[in-house]
């Protein structure tokens, strides 16, 4: 079991026994959401830490997202409510990558494919993705090295 979810687990006891109302139920939401992970497919597997992070990152994306919804919609109390837990559930993944060393990261992965154009931006967008390891949305990596790339 990859460490991430043994985290959760602990956490998840300890918000039960000082019953925390709130991160209890947030913690099991996660935790649902790599379970239903690890099930999914033909054969039931172990998630590596990697694939821990990244269905948590999915999550934290999709309260975000919500959340905007809400406030277009005037819910602002349902939009606190995602936004609570994204930041709750954005605490266990590491640290998000500065624009600074985001674009550092990006030159670097461009400096890879010498003479790359638009036409092979879907390498240079997984290179840097391996680099960024998710510590940087996909949508913004891809965006800065598009600006990047030359026209095919």
């Amino acid at each position: 079991m990859a460490e991430l979810k043994l985290k959760l687990r602990a956490d998840l006891t300890a918000a039960m026994k000082a019953r925390a109302q709130f991160d209890t139920q947030t913690i099991r939401m996660a935790l649902a959401a790599i379970a239903n992970q690890e099930v999914a497919g033909p054969t039931a597997r172990q998630l590596t830490e990697e694939e821990e992070r990244q269905v948590l990152s999915r999550e934290v994306r999709r309260r975000r997202e919500s959340a905007s919804l809400y406030r277009e919609a005037g819910r602002d109390d349902l939009a606190d409510k995602e936004t609570a837990e994204a930041d709750l559930l954005a605490a266990y993944l590491p640290a998000a990558l500065t624009e600074a060393e985001l674009d550092a990261m990006v030159a670097a992965g461009l400096a890879d494919f010498p003479g790359a154009t638009r036409r092979q931006m879907g390498a240079v967008v997984k290179a840097v993705q391996a680099r960024v390891q998710g510590r940087a949305e996909g949508a913004l990596v891809a965006a800065k090295v598009k600006a990047l790339l030359p026209p095919a």
